[in-house]
């Protein structure tokens, strides 16, 4: 508070942009938990997405691709905000610490989460980027990951199922913008949007590699 005071007296325009960024990042485990909800809710939308692209992948394989690319950002913003969870509550912050650890089940499975993420988006991003010349090596590897991906990412979404509509409705409800619990709220919106406006951005960019894979997908249809 003391330099609080110094910097409203002395500094100003210092002391405002620091009232400013706290307003932004401030939300302590509450924050995290709205933020990490909220990134969790739109990476099942976007995952719901490419599961109806796998059940009809040929006709809808550029489909796959650009929700596959777009998915990247929020999910390093989701695998962010848990993995903050994690260090903080692990070096004993005392808020963190109050709020305890996520259900054991949950802990059990975040391991097996993150790895067959990483290979998930690893190997569809060098599938992409090799072309189908790595068909043989790679293709089996992605699609074993996503099914384990899948997986455990539904025991991850039943874990919070019932507790996500009241923390989503808490920062996107109709009340939020006018209730006074909205500390850091502009910051986890500002920071979706932000994953999720770099993921399409991503994805565009990555469009002109898709052909390769959309004229080896006619060939193979029309050879068989």
């Amino acid at each position: 508070m003391a330099v609080d005071r110094q910097l409203s007296t002395s500094h100003p325009p210092a002391y405002a942009a620091a009232r400013s960024a706290r307003h932004l990042t401030s939300g302590g485990t509450t924050g995290n938990e709205r933020l990490t909800a909220a990134t969790g809710a739109v990476l099942i939308g976007l995952l719901a997405v490419l599961g109806v692209t796998i059940l009809r992948i040929r006709p809808l394989l550029s489909v796959h691709m650009f929700v596959g690319m777009l998915l990247i950002p929020p999910v390093a913003l989701k695998l962010g905000s848990t993995g903050y969870r994690f260090v903080r509550y692990y070096t004993a912050n005392p808020p963190y610490r109050r709020k305890g650890p996520p259900p054991a089940l949950l802990r059990m499975i975040a391991p097996i989460v993150i790895v067959s993420t990483l290979v998930v988006i690893g190997t569809g991003v060098a599938l992409l980027l090799i072309g189908p010349s790595s068909r043989d090596t790679l293709l089996p590897i992605h699609k074993a990951s996503f099914f384990i991906w899948g997986a455990v990412t539904a025991l991850h979404v039943l874990g919070h199922l019932v507790e996500l509509p009241a923390v989503l409705r808490a920062d996107y409800g109709r009340s939020a913008a006018s209730s006074g619990d909205v500390t850091g709220r502009a910051g986890r919106v500002l920071a979706l949007t932000g994953a999720l406006v770099a993921g399409v951005v991503l994805a565009i960019v990555v469009i002109p590699d898709f052909g390769a894979w959309l004229h080896a997908s006619n060939l193979f249809h029309h050879s068989g």
